[in-house]
């Protein structure tokens, strides 16, 4: 029986309105964060998840925590956000100014320039990989719900795809991607859906 592994970013935070590089720092979610983890646990009621996982930052373990009630829930690390290393905490105009030509680099072949005391892309697409992998072999025909950052599951949705595209697949806020993982091959069944956002007012 096939492992199904329902990745969810988490809600929204002022950083993410602000469009600012939150990569490792610990950021909590936004009042409208924890509305939108609200409603992604009113849909997600009915489906019973076997198991719980988590980023250790504070977003994902709070929309973890609002969404899944009293649930035990499992903190893994190796699901963190980039490191987005002296990019961290800017935003897109702030690091055009200050690091205008390693930024400028970086845009063009994210997977080619590594960002001054960051973390190298391939890294990072290897790290959360594993963990995603990792959990599935451990749940067997389970369903399991991982809560973590809209880079990190960009990076598994790309490296099933078989692509390098850091930016195409990067989910809403809350938004639920749906894998499932068989035999050690993974396939995506649903990418970013926000349905439970609609006529809500809470989608970003």
């Amino acid at each position: 029986m096939p492992a199904r592994i329902f990745l969810i970013r988490h809600g929204v935070t002022e950083c993410n309105k602000r469009r600012r590089y939150c990569g490792c720092r610990d950021v909590p979610l936004s009042r409208q964060g924890r509305l939108q983890a609200e409603r992604l646990g009113e849909r997600l009621r009915h489906t019973a998840f076997d198991d719980i996982y988590s980023s250790d930052r504070k977003r994902a373990l709070e929309t973890a925590r609002i969404a899944f009630g009293g649930r035990r829930i499992k903190r893994l690390k190796g699901l963190r956000e980039i490191n987005f290393g002296i990019f961290e905490g800017l935003t897109h105009r702030q690091i055009l100014k200050k690091y205008p030509e390693v930024y400028t680099r970086w845009l063009a072949d994210p997977f080619g320039c590594r960002i001054p005391r960051g973390e190298r892309l391939a890294d990072f697409g290897a790290r959360v990989v594993a963990a995603v992998e990792c959990i599935a072999s451990c749940h067997h025909g389970e369903y399991v719900a991982v809560v973590c950052h809209g880079g990190a599951i960009s990076m598994v949705v790309s490296a099933l795809r078989k692509r390098k595209d850091f930016w195409g697949y990067i989910p809403d806020s809350t938004g639920v991607t749906v894998l499932e993982y068989k035999n050690g091959k993974g396939k995506l069944n649903l990418f970013n859906c926000t349905k439970h956002l609609e006529f809500r007012g809470h989608n970003t």
